[in-house]
């Protein structure tokens, strides 16, 4: 491996030793930057203006997923799932189907694990299930040159759905009558701490093992009020609008409220000097630049894509794939969260819940603008050729493969195989397969209609064969 560049020894760093760093840094006077037919044999060839970076490298496939919680990342683990299973991937599998999750990654979970001088082991190629990130433990595992990938969500849109399918598992949402009623005073009901509350506060900056402001923090664990009761706007236009749909509020990226304590954090924050919320915020984004070489963001989803097949230089047919752990009763795919066309008691929810999440919405800020940043290098009239492409072609395969061409109510999947796992108080959807596909057809289809929790049985049961004990052979008795 050749001599790493600034951003992969940023990554050897570690947290704790940036912060360290931004010390010595900022006394310096040094200034972080922040970014402010349905098979490939039916298909058409990809447009000319989609193929040269195909054919310009090889593909990456030394991948790190972080599984982000009600984000759209099962849609893409269903497609890393069988990317990885069509090539003969070696997956980073928890021994059940979480990496100790809310405690942080540890390198020990992975199934077959071997610490360095704990004898040969094969490499693992992809680790994508859900963990609370930890850089140092993942390094164990993956080398530092794989490709870190994870998505975000606008708070609004996943507080919606975290508080329908946790309510039974966080105590802050099953004490509440309605998320409504949650946000109007998120302090009667919240306890930092309390089983199961990180899915009611700050959800995706838990997931990505980031340590909470220290005024966040309280000796007592008291609650402080809110600093202010109405979240930054974000101008989050339809999908494919254009970067203008960055039209920020120059002070909105951080505008925190006081009132979450410490979760555990993976690392304590940076005490050897004085930082406000601003400063800390801004840090702990710098360093997840640092790390992670895309973050996709769920309301441009299939723009996202696109940008992830071309960063891994994989074909466009490699992020053709269904929705998984879609909710019935909401539509289909991940829809923009924006005030137009809102009522009034919605627009207070959702300036409520970005309020409340101050710290997922300014990742998610932040994510918007580098991806925006990102699709106007890709180029916009590119991209959108692309993304009418890949749509285009997960219509064709859901009309080939699935009955109705659509998601089904689990009710009317008979198969085990394909009926997701039901939890929350919404029903989540799957897929039915169409009868008479060919052999060929059946085992696609099939990859891409499999839950989650199916798939990583299947790919352990590949990995781990169960061992068969024969019965020992016993001498025939001697004649009389």
């Amino acid at each position: 491996m050749g001599p790493l560049s600034p951003a992969r020894t940023l990554r050897l760093w570690g947290p704790r030793s940036l912060g360290v760093a931004l010390g010595v840094f900022m006394t310096i006077g040094f200034v972080l930057q922040l970014l402010g037919g349905p098979f490939h044999r039916r298909l058409q060839p990809l447009a000319p203006s989609l193929r040269p970076a195909l054919l310009s490298c090889p593909p990456r496939q030394r991948l790190v997923f972080l599984k982000t919680h009600k984000s759209g990342s099962s849609s893409v683990l269903s497609l890393l799932h069988s990317y990885g299973d069509r090539h003969g991937l070696r997956f980073a599998l928890p021994a059940r189907y979480q990496f100790g999750y809310p405690r942080l990654f540890q390198a020990s979970r992975v199934k077959g694990y071997r610490p360095q001088g704990g004898g040969t082991q094969l490499p693992f190629d992809i680790l994508c299930h859900h963990m609370r990130f930890n850089l140092k433990e993942v390094l164990q595992v993956m080398p530092s040159d794989s490709f870190f990938f994870s998505i975000v969500r606008d708070p609004a849109a996943l507080a919606r759905s975290a508080f329908s399918y946790y309510k039974s598992t966080s105590s802050a949402f099953r004490k509440s009558p309605s998320l409504a009623a949650f946000l109007a005073n998120p302090r009667a009901f919240y306890r930092p701490g309390a089983r199961g509350d990180h899915y009611a506060r700050n959800l995706l900056w838990f997931d990505f093992g980031l340590p909470f402001p220290p005024e966040m923090r309280t000796k007592s664990g008291n609650l402080h009020p809110p600093r202010d009761p109405n979240a930054p706007e974000l101008q989050v236009l339809p999908s494919g609008a254009g970067p203008q749909a960055q039209a920020l509020n120059p002070n909105a990226l951080i505008h925190p409220v006081s009132t979450v304590a410490d979760h555990g954090s993976q690392m304590s924050s940076p005490a050897s000097f004085d930082m406000g919320s601003s400063s800390f915020i801004q840090w702990g984004l710098a360093w997840l630049d640092s790390v992670f070489d895309l973050v996709m963001v769920a309301e441009y989803f299939d723009e996202s894509l696109v940008l992830l097949a071309d960063a891994l230089c994989w074909g466009l047919d490699d992020v053709v794939g269904f929705m998984h752990n879609a909710q019935a009763g909401r539509e289909q795919g991940l829809s923009t969260v924006s005030n137009s066309g809102l009522t009034a008691e919605d627009q207070q929810l959702t300036a409520r819940a970005r309020a409340w999440n101050n710290l997922d919405w300014a990742l998610y800020v932040h994510f918007n603008r580098s991806l925006w940043a990102r699709i106007e290098k890709y180029g916009q009239r590119r991209l959108q050729t692309a993304v009418t492409e890949l749509r285009a072609r997960r219509e064709a395969l859901a009309k080939h493969c699935l009955v109705g061409g659509k998601a089904s109510d689990p009710k009317y999947i008979t198969d085990r195989r394909f009926r997701p796992f039901q939890f929350g108080s919404a029903k989540v959807l799957g897929y039915k397969l169409r009868s008479g596909l060919s052999p060929q057809d059946q085992e696609e289809c099939e990859r891409l209609a499999t839950p989650e929790l199916q798939y990583k049985d299947k790919l352990d049961a590949k990995q781990f064969p169960p061992t068969v004990s024969l019965p020992l052979k016993t001498s025939r008795p001697l004649s009389p």
